[in-house]
């Protein structure tokens, strides 16, 4: 389908000619998911379909206790502060956005009382400004009323540098106004054709003005709540033990009614992927257990007990290896990794092209993750319209060796490569977890017959996606010469996706490693393309520029993506949980029930 047959479908639409089921049929049929084909609809100026999220209980409580197990234990309870999704998912059972993301990329009313549209006087014809108007009599779990100045809070909180807060980049070049008690603006500089980042989905929680208000800039670390949550979700805070459990309790005033079903929850932290897939699905203990990086073979096995099964929904979640663009082994002004430096080996192209080549990743998808990865060369692989088909990916030894011996690294007595006095080996670091290990087995493997040596780091998961600032260990210090881990996708536009290699969010001391740029990789180029997607209102035209954006962080081979992954995650028997794979899991956590 080209462009021009592209833009008189959504005329159509527009139009009433054709329905928006129909052209969402169309688009799957030549290729795109339904999350792109809403969003497509939505930024040529269609509303958004309403989502109704089924639920069965006639009553509030009633369901006992629901039982989630991570893996990786939560460590923090402040949503702007979470760095894994782990933390994220802890936050959102008491934190709550405005909208939500649902699994066809719509987005659903949380504390808004409607998503804005151009029909609802919600989105400017210029593409300058937002209204969100929302829910009224809605109370924090104090009894504090929920109201605009918490939401323009929260624009203050997230923006300000000296708070360090990850989810910064979604709002700091925003402007945000009160118009009355339940009505706010957001005002951008530029037409802004992606408004649903800032107080939507994972980045977008909504903090407590009247807690949080001594606690901005260089105090956001020392504030109680970071700890002990107060919210508007539908679970009060009990107890949090950082690394090990989260209790909460039902919110008898909750805003939605005859929810939740469940009387207390529990979030059990600790353990290993596997241990947590059989929690649910062989012996029933928890209702859910989250991210089931697993061998498929044993998931498999798992579910024919029959207490449970493997939920899989689509994600632009990708696997990954980064290459560290800085040196980790050397200090400047009293930081380690410092942008300012480049690493000795890695600023070598003919070293990362190797390295690229000696990444098996069709058995990585097939001896590993079976039906739950796909191999790729892509970092951004979903919705599948942004989807570069310009990548290849190649395993080939035997032409990694042409590559390094034509560049002057030469094989010494012990087999292993070096130049100018420098041999190839590096360290490469990943989280304690069995496929993750078996990876790095393959390319070390792999590296060994290039004459490239590897020794292999594994970190126990919780310290590894850790929040902490002061733990050199954490994915975000980098202290490595390349990491492996899954960056989760958690919008159906790839805008907050693609900022993680524009400049001005690398990880550093100064912003508590809070930025999302971890690999440290810089390019002016990708930044000023960057730049040019946040202000396109063209919907196909952006759509190239992210497929350019994706080429070029692939195309220097310091982002090595490996397999995309949907997300996996085991529900006991019974248990009704509402997914998607564009928000965190907890999303529609209110909704959730048990079928007796």
């Amino acid at each position: 389908m080209n462009e021009r047959e592209l833009r008189s479908l959504i005329a159509g639409v527009k139009a009433g000619r054709l329905s928006r089921r129909a052209f969402v049929q169309r688009m799957i049929a030549v290729g795109l998911t339904a999350p792109m084909a809403s969003m497509m609809l939505s930024q040529s100026g269609v509303a958004m379909a309403e989502s109704a999220i089924p639920y069965k209980p006639t009553k509030a409580g009633g369901g006992g206790a629901l039982k989630l197990l991570y893996w990786q234990a939560p460590t923090l309870l402040n949503p702007h502060f979470a760095v894994g999704t782990k933390d994220q998912e802890a936050s959102r059972v008491f934190y709550e956005p405005l909208a939500g993301w649902d699994a066809d990329g719509n987005l659903v009313p949380i504390l808004a009382a409607e998503i804005p549209s151009k029909e609802n006087d919600g989105l400017a014809e210029d593409g300058l400004s937002v209204i969100w108007k929302l829910k009224r009599g809605v109370k924090w779990h104090d009894g504090a009323p929920f109201t605009a100045d918490d939401v323009v809070f929260t624009w203050e909180y997230a923006r300000n540098p000296e708070t360090a807060a990850v989810t910064i980049g979604s709002y700091k070049d925003i402007k945000v106004e009160k118009i009355d008690d339940y009505t706010v603006r957001m005002i951008f500089a530029q037409p802004t054709p992606f408004w649903a980042d800032a107080f939507v989905s994972a980045a977008g929680i909504i903090i407590p003005m009247h807690l949080f208000a001594g606690y901005v800039g260089g105090k956001s670390r020392d504030a109680p709540t970071n700890l002990k949550p107060v919210g508007t979700g539908p679970y009060l805070f009990v107890d949090f033990k950082p690394g090990d459990i989260v209790l909460g309790k039902r919110n008898p005033n909750y805003h939605l009614p005859n929810r939740p079903y469940f009387d207390a929850l529990e979030i059990k932290g600790g353990g290993d992927a596997v241990s947590a897939a059989r929690a649910v699905l062989q012996t029933g203990e928890f209702d859910y257990a989250w991210n089931m990086q697993v061998e498929d073979e044993i998931l498999l096995r798992l579910e024919n007990g029959g207490k449970g099964k493997v939920a899989i929904v689509p994600t632009g979640n990708v696997e990954f290896i980064l290459l560290n663009f800085t040196d980790p082994a050397v200090e400047v002004d009293g930081e380690r990794a410092s942008a300012k430096t480049r690493h000795p080996l890695f600023s070598d192209p003919a070293v990362r092209e190797a390295i690229n080549l000696l990444i098996d990743r069709a058995s990585v998808e097939k001896f590993i993750y079976g039906r739950t990865a796909v191999a790729t060369a892509n970092f951004l692989n979903n919705p599948e319209r942004f989807r570069s088909k310009n990548t290849r990916f190649e395993f080939n030894i035997e032409k990694a060796n042409q590559i390094l011996e034509m560049a002057g690294w030469k094989r010494g007595a012990e087999g292993i490569r070096a130049k100018d006095g420098k041999q190839l080996k590096f360290v490469f670091q990943t989280s304690i977890n069995a496929p993750r290990q078996k990876n790095q087995a393959i390319i070390k493997q792999a590296c060994q017959k290039a004459g490239i040596e590897v020794e292999l780091k594994s970190v126990v998961a919780s310290v590894f996606f850790s929040s902490d600032t002061a733990n050199p260990d954490t994915y975000a210090h980098f202290y490595c010469d390349a990491q492996m881990y899954t960056t989760t996708m958690l919008q159906p536009d790839p805008q907050r996706f693609m900022n993680q290699f524009v400049s001005w969010e690398v990880a550093r001391q100064e912003n508590k490693w809070q930025g999302r740029n971890i690999s440290r990789w810089q390019s002016k180029d990708y930044d000023d393309l960057y730049l040019q997607a946040e202000r396109e209102l063209d919907a196909v035209k952006r759509a190239a520029i992210f497929i350019k954006l994706n080429d070029m962080v692939v195309g220097d081979r310091y982002i090595l993506p490996e397999v995309y992954r949907p997300r996996v995650t085991a529900l006991k028997r019974g248990t009704t949980a509402h997914l998607s794979g564009w928000d965190n899991d907890l999303w529609q956590l209110a909704n959730w029930y048990r079928e007796t």
